[in-house]
């Protein structure tokens, strides 16, 4: 594999999310059934970005504008390989929590220890802000909470209502800064 340069990401640089193909068959989900959280067989191909591109495409913008973390992944041509974000916000009566907003490595490249690298990368930062935990609202598929779970995400001790409520299908994790 080539050489990936990592690096913050400009807010001129936005419209490279393009270049990432976000697409994902996921095979099994965790899923609530009759009160117990269970992987289930859904067998569907996600071809788009979860909740849309221009949603995606606006919590990457208003992260860098509101001077939250966002790092590429970049090839040797400059494309985006994938990219992470956390918001500097701080949440939560316990700790002082911020929101790891998204995590996206396109189809191509992953399992390549790229997410895990970014990942690593953002708990710096978090770092320099005193913040003590990493809040994700992780998609339910199989393969993602999986590599949260590798990484050392938890199941979050203290929920945040309103992340929770956007959508209840989401794991709520935590990772310890």
């Amino acid at each position: 594999m080539k050489s990936i340069r990592y690096r913050e990401i400009k807010n001129n640089e936005i419209k490279k999310i393009n270049e990432i193909n976000p697409s994902q068959f996921i095979g099994k989900a965790w899923r609530e059934v009759d009160g117990v959280r269970q992987l289930v067989e859904i067998n569907y191909h996600d071809l788009d970005w979860p909740n849309g591109y221009d949603y995606h495409y606006n919590n990457l913008r208003k992260t860098i504008e509101e001077d939250g973390c966002a790092i590429g992944a970049f090839d040797q041509a400059d494309r985006l390989l994938g990219f992470v974000t956390v918001n500097r916000n701080f949440f939560g009566n316990e700790f002082n929590y911020v929101l790891l907003d998204q995590l996206f490595i396109t189809l191509e490249h992953r399992n390549k220890g790229i997410g895990k690298r970014l990942f690593m990368l953002a708990t710096e930062r978090a770092r320099e802000w005193k913040a003590d935990k990493f809040y994700i609202c992780a998609g339910s598929a199989e393969e993602t909470i999986a590599f949260y779970f590798a990484i050392g995400c938890k199941e979050a001790i203290e929920i945040n209502k309103a992340l929770y409520e956007s959508d209840q299908r989401d794991f709520q994790l935590e990772y310890v800064l």
